[in-house]
């Protein structure tokens, strides 16, 4: 490695971790579960945590006995999701600062998301920040979520780095377990939707973000 940092390249989570935005879908759950006549159960958001569309999707249908198929579930979704994505969604604390940060030391950036592309891009573009990123990686382009190490192994192939060459930001604890899963430095990132995880997360983590800021006052790792 020819920087101070300890890594080439940064893999970054949107929702919860960049983007602000996980009030969204709990508006979403609320809204789409009313339309059948449910309300949303206990427990029902956590189940979900690291789950792609698609398995979220098969998940819902099979916890509400729904008679409708996968994808009709996910166009649903996301028609009601792309508003807030193109027009509203913001970054967390200092998000773009640290990107920049990153950049300016030779840094390649990845994006590893749930969500699809038709989302993404236009949040990424909204906050313009969309041309930082040298790859973008959703669960769409593999066949598990992200509680198993699929998505960020094909990030860092996308970068041409290898796994221990890269650090992952993250905000719930099955995605943390299925980056460290892809031999990878992870840092989780506090939301208030996972911080019922947060003990955890701070355990079998680098650190614990409330801030990007905090990732600039001095290099995040040293090599061993």
């Amino acid at each position: 490695m020819d920087n101070m940092l300890g890594f080439q390249g940064a893999i970054f989570d949107l929702d919860g971790t960049l983007l602000d935005s996980m009030h969204v879908w709990k508006e979403i759950d609320l809204e789409f579960l009313a339309k059948r006549g449910f309300d949303v159960p206990l427990g029902y958001s956590e189940s979900l945590a690291g789950l792609s569309f698609r398995e979220t999707a098969e998940y819902t249908i099979a916890t509400f006995g729904l008679k409708e198929n996968p994808d009709d579930i996910i166009l649903e979704w996301n028609q009601m999701a792309i508003e807030a994505y193109r027009h509203k969604v913001r970054l967390k604390p200092h998000a773009k600062e640290y990107l920049f940060w990153l950049k300016e030391r030779g840094i390649r950036l990845a994006v590893c998301t749930a969500l699809s592309r038709k989302l993404y891009v236009p949040a990424l573009q909204n906050n313009r920040i969309y041309e930082l990123f040298d790859a973008f990686v959703s669960t769409d382009d593999v066949n598990r979520g992200k509680n198993f190490p699929d998505t960020y192994l094909l990030a860092a192939n996308r970068l041409g780095l290898p796994p221990q060459e890269c650090v992952v930001f993250e905000d719930i604890l099955p995605a943390i377990q299925g980056a460290l899963a892809a031999n990878m430095k992870v840092y989780g990132v506090f939301d208030p939707a996972s911080q019922h995880d947060r003990e955890e997360i701070e355990r079998i983590t680098q650190g614990y973000l409330y801030d990007f800021r905090e990732m600039m006052t001095e290099p995040p790792f040293t090599e061993p």
